[in-house]
């Protein structure tokens, strides 16, 4: 069965970075779409980033030029790159490989 596990999350100061890290298992991930999505305090689940098997990453306009998604098809691994972070990108972060959608991670961004 598909495993996702997301790591690499804590708190961090209005812009900073951090990179999240998505294991994958229980699937051909080299195969896969893949997703970062994230929740807010209160909020719905929103869609940040896609990267397609073959390395095509597309963006929500909240984060484009700010977060970088990228993959490693050899350790069965994904990752979200985040810079110049604002406190709006506080929420719990998860990797999805739709629909599935793994453990998450939670980052904060306040001073």
């Amino acid at each position: 069965d598909v495993q996702l596990q997301a790591s690499g999350g804590g708190l961090v100061q209005p812009g900073g970075s951090l990179r999240l890290s998505c294991a994958a298992s229980g699937f051909t991930f080299s195969n896969y779409l893949m997703r970062w999505i994230r929740q807010a305090p209160g909020k719905e689940l929103e869609w940040v980033a896609g990267i397609t098997s073959d390395g095509y990453s597309t963006y929500a306009d909240s984060v484009k030029g700010r977060f970088t998604i990228f993959r490693d098809n050899a350790k069965n691994t994904l990752c979200l790159q985040m810079n110049s972070l604002k406190p709006e990108d506080t929420a719990i972060y998860y990797c999805q490989e739709p629909p599935t959608k793994g453990q998450g991670t939670l980052v904060t961004v306040s001073s």
